[in-house]
């Protein structure tokens, strides 16, 4: 605005001046002469703001830099068109009272692919920094790298998830003459390795993202997500692909924002019963301040019918026999009846059922249960319940409830899990499990609600607060806890199932109680890193695993280092 200015005092000047020239031309000789040197040094004042201009768009940013520039943006007058051909800068959003907002907040950018409406893509896009680049914008809305045509029409955004784990058990504590089994003293694993790619015309989303961390150990590669999406509704998003739907309030929540390393064992469990990750999924999920609702018809995850690699527990793998797949469904809906700035309350209820599980060219379809001791860098399974027969479908249903205070955030789930037979003679089998866990925020943004997932997101490092201790900044820091439980055990001791060998699983099922209790820090240097560490105790009773078959208890370390873009 100063160099317009600049240049029309200048234009009006010289008109001045060539008027009183032509009609006073002895008069005018030494007022001339005076307000020649007068323009001639405002048009070197000129010279050098130009050239200061051009030094700072050319100079890389710092922290403090972009802040009083933005800061700067918020009270002043938005440039011309011709003004913002190089740069265009945004004005800032104010996030509202109670509601997480991604990039107000500094708040880890989501592990997926960011799925919104075109015009909350468009909010967000002004929120933040935009270059204008040969009729391309080039900025970072919800802190990920975006690319999209002037009229912000078509886009593309590239995002990152790095998870990097290390660690190891400290004690465990096998029995008899059983073998310790593939418990590490010190092991590392990519737990993570995800590039969201989010393709958009308007409001029609592609969102693709391979995984290079797909399996519990390093060397896996995956498909975390391959799906189409309309979210031309309001607060709605349709979805068809494959896909994690979204059920239990620990599976809404990113990987990113997770309190511990880990999901409890029984959400884990759960959750693969008909979503997971990679699911072919039909539906769609709606979202207000104060509920949120899902539900989705489901298949089969990516690639369970290739028999590349039967080894593969996650999606990645499976069995070539499979002649006919699993059909399923999931629904989620939760609400908020209290929303305040100190207070805040979920409350919930998913539910999820395999209606058909998969055949593999006989009349006798399986299942299974297992869960690691929450520690997942290689190890194996303590409390499992080998392949149970004669499977028609497998349901699981439970309540989810979180309050935080403040700085602090209590949360918990419980889920039932019932396994109906294909025979008459044969009992319907019942596991259960459940988990209670705490966050407090020591310093940073606290825990908020984020309504778009219907669950909590991580806590938050403003910008002005990020990481640099000669300025006493320190980012966040939260201290974590959780008690979790699964109970694989139902018949164990009937008649029935101990008469002979071949009633093995028929009747009843010793999958083992494993109780697991675990605590750490998190610290967040800023909204794209974090250093997490956990400890964990675990006690599992006596299973028919060969590595458990009279209980065993120990302890674990490990550490994360965390990378979100």
């Amino acid at each position: 605005m100063r160099l317009r200015s600049s240049l029309s005092a200048l234009f009006c000047t010289t008109a001045l001046l060539g008027t009183v020239s032509l009609m006073h031309p002895a008069a005018a000789a030494d007022s001339q002469d005076a307000q020649l040197r007068e323009l001639r040094r405002e048009m070197l004042e000129m010279r050098g703001q130009i050239k200061a201009l051009k030094a700072r768009l050319n100079e890389p940013e710092t922290t403090n830099t972009r802040t009083a520039r933005v800061a700067a943006a918020a009270h002043r007058s938005e440039m011309s068109n011709r003004m913002a051909h190089d740069i265009n800068i945004g004005e800032p959003t104010r996030p509202s009272v109670g509601v997480l907002n991604a990039s107000g907040a500094g708040t880890p950018p989501s592990d997926r692919a960011v799925v919104e409406s075109w015009k909350d893509f468009q909010a967000a896009s002004k929120s933040d920094e935009e270059v204008a680049v040969g009729g391309m914008k080039i900025g970072f809305p919800n802190g990920r790298f975006t690319v999209q045509s002037k009229d912000g029409e078509y886009a593309l955004s590239i995002g990152l998830a790095f998870h990097e784990d290390f660690g190891g058990f400290i004690t465990n504590n096998p029995r008899g003459n059983e073998a310790k089994g593939a418990f590490n003293a010190f092991t590392t694993n990519q737990r993570r390795l995800r590039i969201p790619f989010m393709f958009r015309y308007k409001n029609w989303v592609a969102a693709v993202t391979p995984d290079f961390g797909a399996n519990h150990n390093d060397g896996y590669v995956g498909l975390y997500e391959g799906n189409l999406n309309y979210t031309g509704l309001r607060n709605t998003v349709l979805t068809v692909g494959y896909f994690q739907p979204r059920v239990t309030e620990e599976d809404a929540e990113s990987s990113n924002d997770f309190m511990t390393l880990e999901r409890p064992s029984i959400t884990d469990m759960v959750r693969n019963i008909a979503a997971g990750d990679a699911r072919f999924s039909v539906g769609g999920m709606h979202y207000e301040k104060r509920w949120w609702i899902a539900g989705y018809f489901t298949g089969q995850e990516w690639g369970h019918r290739n028999p590349s690699d039967n080894g593969a527990t996650y999606y990645g793998g499976g069995s070539g026999s499979v002649v006919d797949s699993q059909t399923g469904g999931v629904f989620r809906v939760a609400g908020r009846p209290i929303a305040t700035k100190d207070w805040d309350m979920h409350v919930g209820v998913s539910t999820m059922s395999a209606f058909k599980v998969q055949g593999t060219g006989t009349n006798n379809r399986t299942t299974s249960f297992g869960q690691r001791p929450e520690f997942d860098i290689g190890e194996g399974s303590m409390s499992a319940t080998g392949t149970i027969p004669f499977v028609s479908h497998v349901w699981a249903a439970g309540p989810e409830l979180g309050l935080r205070w403040r700085r602090l955030l209590v949360k918990g789930e419980y889920y039932h899990v019932g396994i109906e037979r294909s025979q008459a003679t044969l009992p319907t089998l019942n596991f259960q499990g459940w988990y209670g866990a705490a966050a407090y925020t020591i310093f940073g943004t606290p825990r908020m609600y984020n309504m778009k997932e219907g669950a909590w997101g991580a806590p938050g490092v403003k910008e002005t607060e990020e990481f640099d201790p000669a300025h006493d900044k320190w980012g966040a820091l939260e201290v974590v806890g959780h008690y979790s439980v699964i109970d694989l055990n139902d018949n164990a001791h009937d008649p029935s199932a101990l008469s002979a060998s071949k009633h093995y699983n028929y009747y009843g099922v010793n999958g083992g109680q494993q109780t697991v209790w675990q605590g750490g820090l998190n610290w967040y240097p800023n909204r794209h890193f974090a250093i997490k560490a956990d400890y964990s105790h675990f006690i599992v009773s006596r299973s028919q695993q060969t590595t458990n078959t009279l209980g065993r208890t120990g302890d674990s370390v490990e550490a994360r280092v965390q990378a979100t873009f």
